[in-house]
């Protein structure tokens, strides 16, 4: 299997071991398939596939040459609080609740970190790679706490994680701050997420910041999904989801199914994309945006313009105004047109906005649905569903709930929906007791709200949770967006004695 930089109108190819250890292209593209998967299997087997062996299966189709064997049983094992991993609840309110927050950090995150640093491991054995990789990661909540987690003392890694100061709960950041590890670095940055993410990648593609590094036998890498390697491993638990609803007896083998995806970043939903390019029987994927609604203007009328207000919300890990991963959609749906590809990116950079050729947003509306939610109306749906099915949802979760249930309500669609539950209601207790008209307590840690919300919980705390109580949290540095590349080489000298 190679690869290619949705930039590069040469197409120059890449190993999937290459495309792995640079996070980037050099062009400043992001990593995709020269030629996609086209794989043949049974949808009936889905029903009695572990999600370890599905998860092997999506590993071997696009990353073959690489030795994954032990890869699964490592990432997928005791660390998780539930035997499927991923496992689909019953309809509750109107929708089934994919739930992925049973990893050791609470979000869905950890599905594919806690496979990454085990794929870098063997890309770099492969290649024969001895420099140390600096995972370098901007965070706008559960990105960063799972690569700390997943890569926390993997031989030959440093991990640097920039998040924005006020932009995460304090659950979130108590969680980055709580994470033990000899090479790992945390951040707070005085600035939103979109500012982090574009230094960073600014800071990818530095050859000055390059050649230091290399002068000192280290590169940089990605745990974003950016990253091919964090991104592929999500496509599993559609798969997995979609067995689920088979063994419910929801549906039938070739039957469709919606999947409403809370979106910030982009990752999430296009590993859905993806699962539908790969064969599965996908009816609509349901982007669902907050009050950031950059992608639900963009599905309506084909303009992505970041030209706007910045909000931060009640649900912040999705507080972005540029989607990176929206870029390989760009790229597929154009049929691999690099060179438009490229166009847009630079209007998007240089303009603060572009726009699809009409023909291209067409095709997109024929998969993609999007809506969006306001802070108010995520608090009224956390509400409604726990009154209704006496099940509590998190506020980015609460945000695909509400896609689901309007976009239902709006298209009279009957086929089944998914609601990619994708972290812990316990990450924000806050904002969840708050829906439920209860009183927070002033000042909050996190802890005593975590303590106030399982009294209303049927469900007892998952280990996950219990391990917040024991987190000791360290102090942190502190840097603006435009002293990021100068904190990155103080982090690296320091450690580098």
């Amino acid at each position: 299997m190679n690869y290619r930089s949705t930039r590069d109108p040469n197409a120059q190819l890449y190993t999937d071991a290459q495309a792995i250890i640079q996070g980037l292209a050099p062009d400043g593209g992001l990593f995709v398939p020269a030629a996609f998967p086209q794989p043949q299997f049974d949808l009936t087997r889905l029903t009695t596939s572990s999600y370890q062996q599905l998860a092997q299966t999506v590993l071997q189709w696009f990353f073959p040459h690489l030795p994954t064997t032990a890869t699964v049983p490592a990432a997928y094992g005791a660390q998780w609080d539930h035997p499927r991993i991923a496992p689909l609840t019953p309809v509750h309110a109107g929708s089934y609740y994919l739930e992925l927050f049973h990893g050791p950090t609470l979000a869905f995150k950890d599905v594919a970190l806690q496979v990454l640093p085990h794929l870098l491991q063997a890309a770099k054995h492969q290649t024969k790679d001895t420099k140390e990789t600096i995972i370098l990661t901007a965070t706008s909540g559960d990105t960063g706490t799972a690569a700390l987690r997943g890569f926390r003392n993997v031989a030959g890694t440093r991990v640097i994680v920039f998040y924005p100061q006020h932009g995460i709960s304090p659950i979130q950041e108590a969680q980055m701050r709580s994470q033990q590890g000899d090479n790992l670095h945390v951040v707070a940055v005085k600035g939103n997420f979109d500012q982090a993410q574009t230094t960073v990648k600014e800071i990818f593609n530095d050859p000055t910041l390059a050649a230091v590094l290399a002068s000192h036998q280290q590169h940089f890498s990605s745990a974003n999904s950016m990253n091919i390697g964090r991104l592929i491993p999500q496509i599993t638990y559609y798969f997995s989801a979609y067995g689920q609803l088979l063994r419910q007896g929801v549906i039938q083998a070739g039957d469709q199914v919606n999947f409403a995806v809370p979106t910030g970043n982009f990752g999430d939903i296009l590993a859905g994309y993806y699962a539908a390019k790969l064969g599965l029987p996908v009816g609509r994927l349901i982007c669902a945006s907050n009050k950031n609604n950059v992608l639900t203007d963009f599905f309506t009328t084909g303009t992505y313009d970041k030209r706007r207000e910045f909000f931060v919300t009640n649900s912040p890990s999705m507080d972005i105004l540029v989607s990176s991963n929206l870029e390989r959609l760009l790229f597929d749906v154009s049929g691999g047109d690099a060179e438009l590809v490229q166009q847009l990116m630079h209007e998007l950079q240089d303009q603060g906005h572009y726009s699809l050729p009409t023909e291209l947003l067409t095709k997109l509306k024929q998969l993609f649905a999007a809506e969006y939610a306001t802070p108010d109306e995520i608090q009224t749906e956390i509400n409604r569903v726990f009154k209704e099915a006496n099940y509590l949802i998190d506020p980015h979760t609460a945000v695909g709930s509400i896609a689901a249930h309007r976009y239902r309500t709006l298209s009279d669609d009957p086929r089944p929906c998914v609601v990619v539950a994708t972290a812990s209601p316990y990450k924000f207790p806050e904002t969840v007791l708050q829906s439920l008209d209860n009183t927070v307590p002033s000042q909050s840690t996190g802890l005593d709200a975590i303590e106030q919300l399982a009294q209303l919980d049927p469900r007892p705390l998952t280990a996950g949770v219990e391990e917040l109580f024991t987190n000791q949290p360290q102090p942190v540095l502190t840097t603006t967006p435009a002293a990021m590349p100068r904190m990155v080489l103080d982090i690296l000298k320091k450690t580098d004695k």
